[in-house]
Formats: C-alpha cells, structure tokens, sequence
C-alpha cells in the first residue's frame, strides 16, 4: 500500500532540511495527467510559487494545463476510471561532483532512478530529456560547456541532461521525473478470477482515489532529497554539521579555483 509512503515523507522532510542549510532546494509539478501535457517551459518561480500554496488542485504550474488535466479526471470519475501521469522533481542549488562514476551501484543516477521507482504505481523514471534526446542527434542533444569569468564557475548553455553527467551532479538543476501508471483499483472492475473456484470473476473494489498525482509528487521529492542527502554526506559528511560545513565551504573554494 501507498500508506507505507508516509514514514519516507517524513524523513524526506529531515534530509530536505538538512539539504537547505547548504542553499539545495527540491520542488516537484506535475507535468502530465493521462493524455494532456504542459507544453511549456516553468520557471523557477512558478515552481517556488506552487510550493508554497496551501491548497493544489493538482499540482501544475501552469492554471490552464491544469484546468484541462481536470477535465481528463473528472471523464475518468464519471465513467469509473483511474487517470496516470508525469511528476517532475527539480532540485536547485547542487555542487557538481555528486554520486560517481567508478561503479554501476554508486551512481547517482541509478540511484536516483531506484529511489523514484520504488514508489508504488511509478512505472518508468526519466532524468532530464531523454525520451526526447532518444530520438535526436548527438548534437543537438548534448549541452554545451562554459566558462564564466564573473562568476568562476563552468555552466551548460543548456541541461538536457538534467544535471546529472557520468553518474554524478555537474552543478545545473536535477530534473527527474517518475512515470506514473492509473491505479489499479477501479469503480468499474475488470475480469479477473476467483482463486477458489478458479472461475472468471470481477474484481474487488475498495474506495480509492481517480488520480494520485500529486500526492506521488510529494513522495518524489521525499525519495529525491534522501538519496541527494546520502550522497551529499557521503562525500561532505561529519560528526556536526559544523564540520560537515567546513568541508563544503572548502570543496566550493577548490571548485572556484580550478
């Protein structure tokens, strides 16, 4: 059950804390509920902007994609159905140099990619565009590298990579997204058969929800900002966060000075 959810949105909630006090953020929107998809790019903003509602109808940044995602769940109540989806988690404010590239296990992204999949009804992950990248060419796939002297830092003049390069972080936002399949429970039950008698039979129904987007958004985020905090402790951690400070602090001074 999705109810066992909760315990890792709880402790999501510590990592994310301890994630902010080095200025890491993590956001989640939904970008695509059953046939209907947001077409346009978000902002920041918008996403700082949608986090901070009390209320979501169901979590898309963009009111009137949202309006005719609503639509496709209430067709989907009305005739007994469930709807899926795309949620994207986006985390701001990452150090290049995250996860690694020496082994398969110690990759961020496989990493990553295990913690969104073990949510229950998510079916597929994609990090970045892949999907889209699948069917391009390398070049015009790739995100170009710069340097910028103001600022010290190297930057992609683009990131459909999502910021993750070679199983680690290269400082751009992490943009992951799970891929949810419709519940399976339905007002409307399908053919199945009873394990008694072994005769075709409907299946049970219990009361369940039509779309659980936004809520598997929520628990996205919880799973991202735990394995970002495991992976960030593994290379800053130390007895205080003092001291795990310190190391950060003097890893950044190393990274402008390269």
């Amino acid at each position: 059950s999705a109810r066992e959810t909760t315990s890792r949105v709880a402790v999501g909630a510590i990592a994310r804390q301890l994630l902010s006090e080095f200025g890491i953020l993590i956001v989640s929107h939904v970008i695509a509920a059953g046939p209907v998809r947001l077409e346009r790019p978000v902002s920041w903003e918008e996403l700082v902007a949608l986090s901070e509602k009390q209320e979501v109808l169901l979590g898309c940044a963009d009111p009137e994609t949202e309006q005719k995602m609503k639509e496709v769940v209430d067709q989907a109540y009305r005739t007994g159905d469930t709807v899926g989806g795309v949620f994207e988690v986006v985390a701001r404010g990452l150090p290049p140099g995250l996860g690694s590239h020496a082994t398969w296990d110690s990759r961020l992204d496989g990493r990553l990619a295990q913690a969104i999949v073990s949510i229950q009804a998510v079916k597929g992950v994609e990090i970045g565009f892949a999907a889209e990248g699948a069917a391009s060419f390398g070049s015009q796939v790739q995100d170009t590298i710069h340097y910028d002297k103001g600022l010290r830092r190297f930057h992609r003049g683009a990131n459909r990579a999502g910021g993750l390069e070679g199983g680690m972080t290269n400082g751009e936002d992490l943009l992951v997204r799970g891929l949810l399949k419709p519940i399976s429970t339905l007002r409307r039950p399908l053919a199945s058969v009873n394990l008694e008698t072994r005769e075709p039979a409907e299946a049970a129904y219990e009361r369940s929800d039509v779309c659980v987007l936004p809520a598997a958004g929520v628990v996205g985020e919880a799973m991202v900002a735990l394995t970002l905090a495991q992976a960030f402790l593994e290379k800053f951690g130390g007895d205080s966060l003092e001291e795990t400070r310190r190391n950060y602090d003097g890893y950044l001074e190393q990274v402008r000075n390269f």
